[in-house]
């Protein structure tokens, strides 16, 4: 890993920036986050000492997103298949991981076999400080040996901690924008369900409870959610199907 000093967060102050501008860019996490890994890697490595780097966030009720800068690299998928890694080793840990010498690393011995299979000698995983609710972890791999006194791992603790501030903020955004699709579903099946609910209340002239009560049989009797049958119906009322033209009380 390049090391030209061992330089404070503000040498890296445009970061956090870099990555609000790029989550307006693209705003899809997988993009978000390849994005990221590109750029960490392009940030802290050289053409002298290349490193490739991956990213990895885990959010509650959501499958665990990763993106690495090179294409394929799927190291943290290996993590968790080998069950531990410096990766998950992190974000337990809340701490740095630092492997400076595959070759001499006894821990996870199926993960650094398949680590020096890709060619890489050195890992280095630093976890990102999101919110409370999300954990999230940087890891790079280079395929030389790392020098720990050399500073260099300073350096990407001092990019990790700027870029956690875009991180950090691009996954407050995206959650905002997922509740408000979440309500927005929620509104429009309740919609949906209504709809259906008086349709039904004016063809068997039955009270609201007894009209529900026909939706929630036929979901069952059909095995079928509820929103679908309320759109069944509707669809009936407005003649695109005579599917769900009458139910008997």
């Amino acid at each position: 890993m390049h090391n030209p000093g061992v330089p404070e967060d503000g040498d890296f102050a445009d970061v956090a920036l870099h990555l609000q501008e790029s989550f307006l860019q693209n705003p899809e996490v997988e993009a978000f986050l390849q994005g990221l890994a590109t750029y960490a890697a392009t940030r802290l490595g050289s053409a002298d000492h290349p490193c490739c780097c991956e990213i990895t966030v885990l959010r509650p009720k959501k499958p665990a997103a990763t993106a690495g800068s090179k294409p394929g690299l799927g190291m943290a998928r290996l993590e968790s298949t080998y069950g531990d890694g410096p990766g998950l080793t992190a974000m337990r840990t809340a701490g740095t991981v630092l492997v400076p010498d595959l070759r001499r690393e006894q821990r996870w011995t199926e993960y650094v076999r398949a680590a020096r299979r890709q060619g890489f000698l050195s890992v280095l995983s630093i976890p990102a400080v999101l919110e409370e609710d999300a954990r999230g972890v940087l890891t790079f791999y280079c395929p030389q040996p790392v020098d720990v006194g050399s500073g260099g791992i300073n350096m990407a603790e001092g990019f990790v901690r700027q870029a956690s501030k875009g991180l950090k903020l691009a996954l407050r955004m995206l959650k905002l924008e997922e509740t408000k699709e979440g309500m927005s579903a929620a509104m429009q099946t309740r919609t949906v369900i209504d709809l259906a609910t008086g349709a039904i209340m004016a063809q068997n002239r039955c009270s609201q409870a007894a009209a529900f009560k026909l939706l929630r049989d036929a979901s069952n009797s059909r095995n079928m959610k509820l929103r679908e049958v309320a759109a069944a119906v509707v669809e009936s009322v407005a003649g695109a199907t005579d599917t769900f033209t009458y139910f008997d009380e």
